[in-house]
This record gives structure tokens, sequence and C-alpha cells, in this order.
């Protein structure tokens, strides 16, 4: 697979820099967001652009998915791993210059490359090869338990929805995630994902880890509210959206949690809710 950065359309490794402060060497095209920012409120949401933009989305992320879900701490406070070096980091910053979002973008041109992204480890995507639209791999989303303010969500999706636009992406994917690895703790979420919100047949992924829950063996939703109260902010908004999920949840014991590989077909969005999320893009 030619891994293709989504801001710059080229292949270039986005971490292969020197001190902090130098450039993540994006080459400028036609196809270039570099320079996209968007501004709402009290936030403004940007590409990282140096390595230090670069390790202050990584602390963040240490902090949110192991730190928080008491993990072991990795070295310099950081998390990282191999797909860093292929993705675009995108974050949402305070009027102080906090981060207090982040996120990673991977972009194939179609399905036929899907198989070298991140939740393809996890789990087997062949049906998606078929997938003849370009595609996003969405990971690493994250906010500060610090900060409770729904506009925070607001612009990272407002700033996704520009560059969805920009490069026309079909689909959406990733994995969402559940914190710890206790399946009968999210059994009302989980029975509520099988009945209905499963991925369609064409698309649908097959059990490829070692370690999973399958979704069927874990009886009936006792309701929806305790249902909804166990699901994950960013899989709701999924979910509201149209999205859709694998039949089974993942055990991944390195980062602790349980995650479901998760779709969102962009023509299947609501139109209302497509027009309230450009409009956030184009304040």
């Amino acid at each position: 697979m030619l891994v293709i950065s989504w801001v710059t359309g080229e292949g270039a490794s986005r971490t292969d820099v020197d001190p902090k402060g130098a450039s993540l060497n994006m080459a400028k095209d036609s196809h270039s967001l570099e320079n996209t920012v968007l501004a709402r409120g009290e936030y403004v949401a940007r590409f990282a652009v140096t390595a230090d933009d670069l390790e202050r989305c990584q602390r963040l992320r240490h902090r949110c998915f192991i730190e928080e879900a008491g993990g072991v701490v990795r070295r310099g406070g950081i998390e990282t791993d191999r797909f860093d070096s292929f993705c675009d980091h995108v974050l949402v910053e305070d009027t102080a210059g906090q981060v207090v979002c982040s996120f990673r973008i991977l972009y194939a041109a179609s399905g036929a490359d899907i198989a070298a992204s991140y939740s393809a480890q996890f789990y087997d995507l062949t049906r998606l090869t078929e997938y003849a639209e370009p595609m996003l791999e969405l990971g690493r989303f994250c906010v500060s338990p610090d900060v409770q303010d729904p506009d925070v969500l607001r612009i990272a999706w407002g700033i996704l929805a520009q560059v969805v636009d920009a490069r026309s992406v079909g689909l959406l994917f990733g994995c969402s995630s559940f914190a710890g690895t206790d399946a009968v703790a999210y059994r009302d979420a989980f029975a509520l994902l099988a009945v209905n919100h499963q991925a369609p047949k064409a698309w649908t992924p097959i059990v490829k880890a070692n370690d999973v829950v399958a979704f069927g063996g874990l009886g009936d939703a006792v309701t929806r509210k305790a249902a909804m109260e166990q699901l994950p902010a960013l899989l709701k908004t999924y979910l509201s959206m149209g999205g859709w999920v694998s039949d089974h949840a993942v055990v991944d014991a390195q980062m602790n949690t349980l995650h479901v590989f998760t779709g969102l077909e962009i023509a299947a969005i609501p139109p209302a809710r497509a027009k309230a999320l450009r409009a956030i893009a184009n304040d």
C-alpha cells in the first residue's frame, strides 16, 4: 500500500524530523490542507506541523489512554506507535495554547489499501477491499479529562468535515474503544449494537484477533438507557450519524481496552446533520 498523507496527498513520513519545532516536511500540492485552521469560541483546531505539535498530541494520548486507564506508563510520557509516521495529526487548542483534543487520520484511495490500516491488525477487512471510494481511518481520538465543553467535539468534527469534503471521502472508519477489558460491564451496550447497529453484510469485518467477544454470547440489553450510558462518546456520535459496527469486540490487552470496528458512510449521514457539520466547518 502507498500510504498517502491526508494533508499533503504525499507519502512522506510525518515524524522524520530533527529538533522540536522543526517542520514535519509537509510539501504543498493541490490537496494541501496544512494551513487549514478552524476556530470556534475558545478553541482552535489545526494540523500538527512541527515535531513539538506531534509530541503534545502524544502526551495527551498518554494521559487519556494510559494514565487514566491505569496502564503501564510509557517512556517519556508519550503514547506512540508505528502508525504515527504514516498519519496526519490534528490538535484542538484552548486560548492558553493547551492541547485539549487530538486525533490522527490515515487516508486510503480505496478499499484496496485498507490492509495497511491500524484497524486491519485486529479485523479481517477483506470485504471492504471492494469499497471503491476514498476512505479515512480516524484513530487515537481523545479529549482532555479536564474539559467538558461540547464545543471541543464540535470543532473536532468540523475540521474533519472540511477534510472529508476536500478529499471526497466515502467512508470513515476506525476502532471505537471501551475502557478496560471486562466485557460483562458492557453487556447492554454490546447487545444494543448487535440488534440495531450491525455493519451491512457486504462490509462486515471477519474475526481475525485471537481474543474477541462475540456480541451474541452476552444476552439481551436490560434497558436502552443502560446501554446508551455504556457507549463511549465517540461511538455515540458515529451511531447518531448512521454508523455501524462489527459483530464482535476485540480485547486489546496492550491498550487495556475492548474495541469494535466502526464504519460511517458519508452518504448515509442525515442531511440535517451533514448541513450542521458543514456549517461549523465553514464558520
